[in-house]
Parts: structure tokens; sequence; C-alpha cells
């Protein structure tokens, strides 16, 4: 396969997309992280951050004028209506940005890219990849993780988890699945065996 070769990195939240990620990038990955991109185009001024005023109100606002995640969070994550208004009024501009950067790495001659995106399926940004992973946890591990990670309660944790997809809808649709519940070295093992295979994928030999 010629030109940019795009894996798509989806999964659970806490289950260790992020440490995939950096993985890969070390493996030669050029790496677009969807969290960042969110973050870029709902900056203060930027016209995502007035469209979720428009939904929202101000109320999901700092006293400076920037997007309070938190806040935003709460109204979202208990609530599926919010949430699907959430991803509609955002997705546009995140992936509108997302194939920006594609398009630069593409110039560069970029040769691999990762998509980290936890709503990869949600945005239809699963469009642009070429090959699909999942990354998957167990429940308890999840929560614990995401609870350290972003200082939430454990009522908040829950409540994230559960806004969010099963594992089944993960492995229904990702073509593998790397499973992180051991060790930093085993993670390191399933990352390598994946590059291997992604590598046959790109260069025609394998697509199972």
């Amino acid at each position: 396969m010629n030109g940019l070769f795009t894996v798509g990195l989806t999964g659970q939240t806490g289950a260790g997309k992020s440490a995939v990620s950096a993985l890969l990038r070390r493996a030669g990955f050029e790496v677009i992280d969807c969290d960042k991109v969110s973050r870029e185009v709902t900056e203060k001024g930027k016209p995502a951050l007035c469209a979720l005023v428009r939904v929202f109100s101000p109320d999901i606002l700092t006293e400076d004028g920037e997007l309070n995640r938190r806040a935003l969070g709460r109204i979202v994550f208990s609530d599926p209506t919010a949430l699907a208004l959430l991803n509609q009024t955002i997705f546009p501009y995140i992936v509108g940005r997302i194939e920006e950067m594609r398009a630069d790495l593409k110039k560069k001659g970029g040769q691999l890219a990762v998509l980290d995106a936890p709503t990869l399926f949600e945005s239809g940004a699963d469009a642009l990849c070429d090959y699909i992973i999942g990354v998957c946890a167990d429940e308890s591990l999840r929560k614990a993780r995401i609870i350290a990670r972003d200082g939430l309660t454990e009522n908040e944790a829950l409540s994230r988890m559960a806004s969010q997809h099963t594992e089944a809808f993960f492995r229904a649709r990702c073509h593998s699945i790397i499973e992180n519940n051991g060790s930093e070295q085993e993670l390191s093992e399933a990352v390598r065996c994946c590059v291997k295979h992604l590598l046959e994928v790109k260069n025609g030999r394998s697509y199972s």
C-alpha cells in the first residue's frame, strides 16, 4: 500500500490507549492525538467553543472564558441525549482538523500514522483509517486508572465508563484487540507483535 497508512486506535476509557499510542510512536508512527485535537478546536474564541456555548449555555465556561471540561462532563456523562448533542456539535470540527493534519503528513511523505481517538466510530473518523485497533482492559483496572489520571470521584469514573461502549462493541468493529491487563513489558510485547502485523498489512501480505 503506497502513501499514508492510517491506523485507528480506540477503546474504552482507562484501557491504556495512550500507552499503546506512545509505543507505536516509538515504532515510527506519526500520532494524531484526538484528545489534543479536541482541546485545540475548543480553545477560547474558536468556533467549536462558541458552538458548544450556544448548545449548553455559558455555564460550561470558566470565569476566563475557557471551556470548563469538568462542568461539561457532569452534564454529558449522566445524560445520553446531552452526550449525543455534544458529539453532534463538536465532531465536525475535530474531523476537519484531523483531515488537515493527515494532509500535512501526506505532503511530507509520511508513511505510517496513528489516529488515537476514543470516539473513533462515533465521529465517523473510522472512515479515514486503513486498519483499526481496539484497546481493552478489565473494568476494575480502568476505573482505578481514570480516577488516578483525571482526579475523578468513583461515581464520576463509573458515570464516564457507563456512557461509553462495551468491550463487545469494540471487538465487533476493530480488526484486532490489544488487552492491557498485565505489565508494561507484556503490553510492549503485544504492541511489538501488532506493529509487525501492521507492516504486513501495509505491504499487502496480510489482513487477518
